[in-house]
């Protein structure tokens, strides 16, 4: 699975933004997504997750009620959703693809996008 994040750029805090993750191969709805970040030096963590239908959602606590995942696997995309943003939210933003389960835990990722950043202005 290769994986293509999009959408990110340049915001003022309380804002929103919009990320897509395109996937190629005819296997993406068999695999849970995610989205993670990584700010400057600090380590990558985790954003949100989704398992394989969409049936289900993760969020990492600081992301609750703010940011919302969703995908469309007719179209081979996975979306992160992000309001009210802050300037601590900025960083690059990756999607990945889990064979493993909708996991906040980043080894259990198989196959991670480019990134995409993200900057939030106070």
């Amino acid at each position: 699975v290769q994986l293509q994040a999009s959408g990110g750029g340049l915001v003022q805090a309380g804002g929103s933004l919009r990320l897509s993750c395109a996937a190629s191969g005819r296997t993406f709805s068999s695999y849970a997504m995610g989205w993670f970040r990584q700010a400057p030096g600090k380590e990558r963590e985790f954003v949100a997750a989704i398992t394989w239908s969409g049936s289900r959602t993760y969020y990492a606590d600081s992301m609750k009620g703010r940011f919302a995942i969703s995908r469309d696997n007719a179209k081979n995309t996975v979306y992160l959703q992000m309001n009210s943003l802050k300037p601590e939210d900025t960083a690059v933003y990756y999607c990945a693809a889990s064979a493993y389960g909708s996991t906040s835990y980043l080894r259990t990722y198989d196959y991670w996008g480019q990134g995409t950043l993200v900057t939030v202005s106070s």
